[in-house]
């Protein structure tokens, strides 16, 4: 995706030292919110809606 080229990628806050299991997200791209593994920076990312990550981010903090 063309798109992604620009994507500016960051871990989550909650990553810490485990083993390298982290997302990172690109939010920075306009109507798109990017989502890849981290160990594998250059593979397939999944790619949502500012509205459908919005929502997948408030009920995984529901869950806690």
């Amino acid at each position: 995706m063309a798109e992604l080229a620009r994507a500016q990628w960051r871990k989550s806050t909650r990553s810490g030292d485990n083993g390298g299991a982290c997302l990172e997200v690109a939010d920075n791209l306009p109507g798109l919110v990017a989502v890849r593994d981290s160990k594998d920076p250059s593979g397939p990312a999944l790619t949502f809606s500012p509205a459908a990550w919005s929502s997948f981010v408030r009920a995984h903090r529901s869950t806690r």
